[in-house]
């Protein structure tokens, strides 16, 4: 019971970093989350000591598991307990590792503390990786690509171990729901009654990774070009997915009628923002039919614990 109460905990200091952890951080409130790697639902310190003690059996492949906005790890749990982490362990032999974040906090900010957390994990890991497989849900893909652009400004020793990296329900394209919510309040702002001007007021506390979705932004350089319009500043990205690493996405959508797919998505996340325009001009990116999964009747929560996306994983972790 004291577990599950944790738990429970645990979501809901996620959730309130998801909307306003960037307002954590500046005040020093303790509820703000660190980004660390988590072992048990406790973070685990930086040191040799800690390390071998939370991943005694840590092998030469290694998954490190990214949630997205306003969760923790547990969102990658299934009923029956296991998860993508997990099974990944059982099937392949691949060693799972768990970050949390503050997701409130820009998603540059997370990717530049996600790359020095991995350089430091190098030198503590009990056995050195030979791979290590990035898994991103929803934001966390971006935080992933986030890190994975520092990682190659820097030299990162760890980026060189990335071969292939898995994006679930990421919107690489940036979320309309957010660019639309920019949109009203530019509207609200403009309407001179005190109370509306209240509602402009607390939907602009939304945090800046909440903000940061509207165009996935990576770099602290592509949230100063923000715009208040639905439209996609930059369909073509300013940071592409980088060329030595193989990409792996998965997107969903609640209709199985292809002519919807497209339009609606996951809810949250379109499908061409899920595929990186993939579904629509494949060549763009570069990346073969195979590299690119899509699952009807699939909401944007589900991407993170269903057995298909799991079958998909598991398969291009084999490639």
């Amino acid at each position: 019971m004291r577990r599950v109460v944790g738990k429970k905990l645990e979501l809901a200091i996620g959730a309130l970093n998801g909307v306003v952890g960037d307002y954590l951080e500046k005040r020093g409130n303790g509820l703000t989350t660190e980004l660390s790697l988590i072992h048990q639902g406790a973070p685990v310190p930086l040191t040799k000591q800690s390390f071998a003690k939370a991943f005694p059996d840590t092998g030469p492949r290694v998954a490190l598991l990214v949630h997205g906005l306003m969760c923790t790890e547990a969102i990658w749990e299934m009923p029956d307990g296991r998860d993508y982490g997990s099974l990944l362990a059982h099937d392949l032999g691949i060693s799972p590792l768990y970050l949390r974040y503050n997701s409130g906090l820009p998603i540059a900010e997370n990717g530049i503390r996600l790359a020095k957390l991995l350089e430091a994990a190098m030198d503590l890991l009990p056995v050195p990786p030979s791979e290590l497989l990035p898994i991103g849900y929803s934001m966390g893909g971006l935080v992933v690509r986030a890190a994975c652009h520092v990682g190659k400004l820097e030299n990162h020793r760890w980026l060189k171990l990335v071969k292939r990296a898995i994006y679930v329900g990421t919107p690489h394209l940036g979320a309309p729901l957010e660019r639309a919510g920019r949109v009203l309040s530019k509207v609200l702002r403009a309407i001179p009654d005190p109370t509306v001007r209240l509602i402009h007021d607390l939907a602009e506390m939304r945090s800046a990774g909440v903000k940061d979705l509207g165009d996935a932004d990576l770099r602290h350089e592509d949230r100063l070009l923000r715009k208040e319009t639905m439209s996609l500043r930059d369909p073509r990205h300013p940071v592409p997915l980088l060329p030595q690493i193989s990409h792996y996405l998965a997107a969903g959508s609640l209709s199985a009628d292809p002519r919807l797919m497209t339009i609606f998505g996951d809810v949250l996340v379109p499908v061409p923002s899920g595929t990186d325009g993939a579904c629509f001009d494949g060549a763009s990116i570069g990346l073969p039919p195979s590299h690119v999964k899509l699952f009807p009747k699939t909401s944007h929560i589900a991407l993170a614990h269903h057995l298909d996306v799991y079958a998909a994983i598991r398969g291009w972790c084999q490639a």
